[in-house]
């Protein structure tokens, strides 16, 4: 199974096959507009921006599971991230990335590569651990998500092959990225 298996719903509603990205190095990214990581956006901007022609897409999946910081319709979500990062890659329709109703490819993803725990130097990631600790105490011991902003990059055969917690700034990926280009 690769990620163009997959489906998913953009965010008018409608179904579109992640196999319209194959051949594309892919870095799949669970957003927020109200989240601390949010800035992270202007990053993924300029990774897109230099790398679109080359093959490279950003796909990013709004979810409201943490914190309820991706409040709003899909249609408000896109035109913030229009108006504030300017932001040009693909958005998607809203998803929850655990739980119950979890996205089919964010089940897909976990199940390939494992939460390896956070970089515990760089003090974002300590706070995230404590915030992560209070709601899930075994939260190093599981796959799930931990919070907005995890990052999945995939080569140019749809393999899962590399996963980023949300600390980990998008211009700390361009080395990989580069590499699978």
């Amino acid at each position: 199974m690769t990620i163009y298996d997959f489906s998913v719903s953009d965010r008018n509603g409608r179904e579109v096959s992640l196999s319209d990205f194959e051949g594309k190095v892919i870095l799949v990214v669970n957003t927020a507009t109200e989240c601390g990581f949010t800035p992270q956006y202007d990053e993924l901007e300029a990774l897109y921006a230099k790398y679109k022609d080359r093959g490279f897409e950003i796909l990013d999946f709004p979810c409201n599971q943490f914190g309820g910081q991706a409040p709003g319709t899909n249609a408000q979500i896109h035109e913030f991230c229009l108006l504030r990062y300017q932001t040009k890659f693909t958005r998607f329709g809203k998803v929850d990335v655990n739980g119950h109703n979890q996205s089919r490819l964010f089940l897909w993803l976990k199940s390939q590569l494992d939460f390896r725990g956070f970089d515990m130097g760089d003090p974002a990631a300590v706070e995230l651990s404590k915030l992560v600790a209070k709601t899930d105490p075994n939260y190093k011991h599981n796959s799930d998500i931990k919070w907005n902003f995890t990052k999945f990059l995939v080569n140019r055969h749809g393999d899962a092959i590399q996963r980023f917690e949300p600390p980990v700034k998008p211009a700390a990926i361009e080395r990989y990225i580069k590499e699978l280009l």
